[in-house]
């Protein structure tokens, strides 16, 4: 199995499509998009910030610990950093497995991972009126 893929990063996610390895029958895609709206007013984009070490470590830990507990699977997460505009994709999670009951479930929990123990912050950057 391949080593999972974690990219923090500003450059901007774009979805690709690579092939499936032979041991694999499932792939999803998750991309989370920037909101044009936050608490009922316009925004113009997120400004995500990260305290790297702690959230790259923390990365790695979590590939482990769903490597794990939930069996082989492939692996890629990208996170944008710095200003995301509204209505521009902020992150990527893709997961290869055998089955496709198994790659959803990881997905969603990669996600809810991701938010709730990597040390990511985000403030929304509110339109001038």
């Amino acid at each position: 199995m391949l080593s999972p893929t974690l990219i923090l990063s500003e450059a901007p996610i774009v979805p690709d499509t690579p092939a499936f390895l032979p041991e694999e029958g499932a792939e999803v895609r998750f991309l989370g998009t920037v909101r044009g709206i936050e608490d009922g007013k316009p925004i113009a984009g997120i400004d995500y910030t990260v305290y790297r070490p702690m959230a790259e470590k923390m990365l790695n830990e979590l590939a482990e610990r769903g490597r794990s507990q939930h069996g082989p699977h492939r692996l890629f997460i990208q996170h944008r950093l710095g200003f995301v505009a509204a209505e521009d994709v902020s992150i990527i999670i893709r997961v290869c497995t055998k089955h496709s009951a198994e790659a959803f479930d990881l997905c969603r929990w990669y996600l809810k991972e991701i938010k709730t123990s990597v040390p990511i912050w985000k403030k929304a950057l509110f339109e001038e009126s």
